[in-house]
């Protein structure tokens, strides 16, 4: 297992031994109450770390009225202006995002890695593949997983000429093989924990495959401490599809909903009930797996591990623990069913 230098943000520690989803306002920047309010959305969704844009001064007001009503961490997403940073470490920020070589003079930087050591705020160094040094980029041709490494590598050294070690780093790319790859070669040659993400993945359906794909991977290797699945949408789906692949990969906490793909022997509505019942048990917080079938012949046994599941046939449904049925009921009650079962375990 990978060794991970822990890093404090407010009450989260990237350590890890669990996994935080973030997500970011897309609101304007100077809609103050609409910021709040999505801000107060994406906790409730289950969001563990909100990202907000601070691209100018009035910006900074954001900090202080978001901070009155969530109680998970606020980052300052910050380019270039060196004082921005330092007015949101002022206003009470929790972490900041901001790459040291972009900020200025070593004046700048010592500025801003002084201000974070003083009140405790971690630093996320954010390098893409459109923002790589010219240096960099001339000596590797194209955006490469190593040139993302050595941008990444050289911010760190900036901030560390300063006594400065509180550091999260990202290696984003568009392109998912460039991604993996990154994280993996920057994995073994640093310490420091990793945020997780394929940057502008796209809408909802290409989005949540390409992260699926890159921020998976690299969990199933025991790379990376916090994701953020970027979508082109109401970042409310960014948290879920965020929650859905850390199921898929057992780091999550929740329902893992497992349902066979149909075929002519399903004498049911399986799709819709499905999907009534991901519905159902989106919130629940409970780590089990339900299980929705489609054959009362072979539902139970293809799903006997299931904590909980519900086979269909002609009208009705039978419900089983373990692949041992408890109870047989009516098409119609099926959801109620299964929800007073989970309710027992």
């Amino acid at each position: 297992m990978r060794r991970v230098r822990p890093v404090k943000i407010k009450d989260c520690i990237l350590d890890g031994k669990k996994i935080y989803i973030q997500s970011m306002l897309n609101v304007p920047s100077y809609d103050i109450e609409g910021s709040v309010r999505q801000a107060c959305e994406l906790e409730k969704a289950g969001c563990d770390i909100i990202r907000a844009a601070i691209p100018d001064t009035a910006a900074l007001d954001l900090i202080p009225a978001i901070k009155k009503k969530i109680s998970v961490p606020l980052v300052a997403d910050i380019h270039f202006d060196h004082r921005l940073a330092i007015g949101s470490a002022e206003r009470g920020i929790d972490k900041i995002r901001i790459n040291p070589g972009n900020i200025g003079s070593d004046e700048n930087v010592k500025k801003v890695a002084d201000i974070c050591r003083e009140k405790n705020i971690p630093i996320r160094i954010g390098v893409n593949s459109g923002s790589l040094e010219k240096h960099i980029l001339e000596e590797f041709g194209s955006p490469t997983a190593e040139a993302l490494v050595k941008s990444a590598l050289y911010h760190v050294s900036l901030l560390e000429k300063f006594d400065f070690g509180d550091i999260v780093i990202s290696l984003k790319s568009s392109d998912v093989p460039t991604m993996i790859k990154a994280y993996r070669l920057l994995a073994e040659k640093t310490d420091h924990p990793l945020h997780l993400g394929v940057t502008e993945a796209g809408t909802e359906r290409m989005g949540i495959i390409k992260s699926a794909v890159g921020i998976g991977s690299l969990l199933c290797d025991g790379i990376g401490e916090t994701i953020r699945v970027s979508l082109t949408d109401d970042p409310i789906k960014e948290v879920y599809a965020a929650k859905d692949i850390l199921s898929a990969v057992g780091k999550g906490n929740g329902v893992q909903l497992i349902s066979c793909p149909t075929c002519g022997r399903t004498r049911i509505d399986l799709i819709g009930l499905a999907k009534r019942v991901e519905e159902a048990v989106k919130d629940i917080e409970k780590n089990i797996t339900v299980a929705v079938m489609g054959c009362v012949v072979n539902g139970p046994g293809e799903a006997r591990e299931a904590d909980i599941g519900v086979a269909g046939g002609d009208g009705m449904g039978l419900i089983f623990r373990k692949g041992e049925i408890i109870r047989k009921v009516n098409e119609n009650e099926i959801v109620p069913a299964l929800l007073e079962e989970i309710d027992r375990l």
